[in-house]
Formats: C-alpha cells, sequence, structure tokens
C-alpha cells in the first residue's frame, strides 16, 4: 500500500491557514461601524433599579441603507434587562450607508 502525502511548501501553508480563517471569521463585509445620530435611553425598570439589578445587554442590530432599524437579536445580557434594551435600540438611527450589521451594549446602572 502506498500513501501519497501532499507537501505544502511555507507559502502554501500560509495561504491554507488564511483561507481557513476567512471561512471561519464573521465577515468584515457585513459588520460595520455606523455613526449612531439619534440614540434613544432605554428605560430602566425601576423595580431592577430600585433592588440593584443591573448590567449589560449586547444586541446585534440589522440596519437599512437608510440608516433605520430593520431587526434587532439579542446577543446576551440579562433576560429582564434585554426587552427595554431592545425596545430603545429599535428607534435608534444610523448614519446613512449599505446595509449592514452592528453590534451593540445598553449598559444598566443602578447607581446612576
Amino acid at each position: 500500500m502506498t500513501r501519497r502525502f501532499c507537501r505544502l511548501g511555507p507559502h502554501g501553508l500560509t495561504g491554507f491557514l488564511v483561507f481557513g480563517l476567512l471561512c471561519l471569521s464573521p465577515s468584515s463585509a457585513q459588520e460595520a461601524e455606523r455613526k449612531v445620530l439619534k440614540k434613544v435611553e432605554a428605560q430602566y425598570p425601576s423595580i431592577l433599579k430600585r433592588r440593584g439589578i443591573g448590567g449589560t445587554v449586547r444586541l446585534k442590530v440589522l440596519v437599512r441603507a437608510d440608516g433605520s432599524v430593520k431587526d434587532v437579536e439579542i446577543l446576551g445580557g440579562n433576560p429582564a434587562l434585554a426587552d427595554a434594551a431592545e425596545k430603545a435600540v429599535r428607534q435608534w438611527k444610523f448614519a446613512p450607508g449599505n446595509d449592514s450589521t452592528v453590534n451593540v451594549a445598553v449598559s444598566f446602572d443602578p447607581n446612576s
């Protein structure tokens, strides 16, 4: 039985690794930095603030070319605060550009 091995030179190995990383990483063309033109503050649920419950909610925001919010997906954070964060971010307005995805974080500090 004969074994055949494919030998990659240093350039071939580097190219293979770069290709693999590009396939595994999220597309940078889809995620963009967009300037926020109108930022609506989240309404902190009063009972959570009184009890000292705070945290940060991470959201993925799909932004239309005109800068309006098309959709919001909750990525993580306190579920009790996520609804307030989502409602606020849906009202944000971004600078015009291509349709894109923006990751944002909304923080709730009970001491503020």
